[in-house]
């Protein structure tokens, strides 16, 4: 008598158990956990940590990759990340076209630094190994720099790189 009590017990539990559950809900979106390669630029958005990394993700994953060359002290490296980091629109094209290096320290690459060494700058590279040269700033004495009033130039530099992938590669 007890066995089949505790049968019919089991069996009330499992069939309650089935029936109460919720929904499966749509997978939500989880959020990317902050990495230190952003380095205060985008804590949302995946870093490279070598221009190497970057030049072979780039290629791999057909995007051109964005470059910035900053210093960690520089008041104008300071405010152009404040400026890049706050925008949504500049967030969301870097998350979801391009490969993106912050570097801290100049490369031995000479094509990284075509009109002088200088912070902040910013240059793109297209999946081809190209550095786009004809991707420029407002300035003609420091040609890749941009200034925090700058966001919509860059905004347009970004799209330019996008659509250069489309029609020249």
């Amino acid at each position: 008598m007890i066995k089949l009590l505790v049968s019919a017990l089991l069996v009330l539990v499992t069939i309650s158990s089935t029936l109460g559950k919720p929904e499966k809900a749509a997978p939500k979106k989880e959020k990317r956990v902050p990495q230190t390669l952003s380095r205060g630029w985008g804590d949302e958005l995946i870093w490279t940590q070598t221009y190497e990394e970057a030049l072979f993700r780039s290629k791999t994953n057909n995007k051109p990759l964005m470059v910035i060359l900053h210093l960690e002290d520089c008041p104008h490296s300071l405010a152009l990340k404040k400026a890049f980091a706050s925008n949504s629109e500049i967030q969301k094209m870097a998350d979801e076209d391009f490969i993106m290096l912050n570097l801290m320290y100049e490369t031995t690459d000479k094509h990284l630094s075509p009109d002088g060494k200088y912070v902040p700058r910013i240059l793109f590279v297209d999946p081809s190994l190209t550095v786009r040269a004809d991707i420029t700033g407002r300035y003609a004495n420091r040609m890749y720099a941009y200034e925090p009033a700058d966001v919509d130039l860059l905004i347009s530099n970004m799209k330019r790189a996008k659509k250069l992938l489309k029609t020249e590669l």
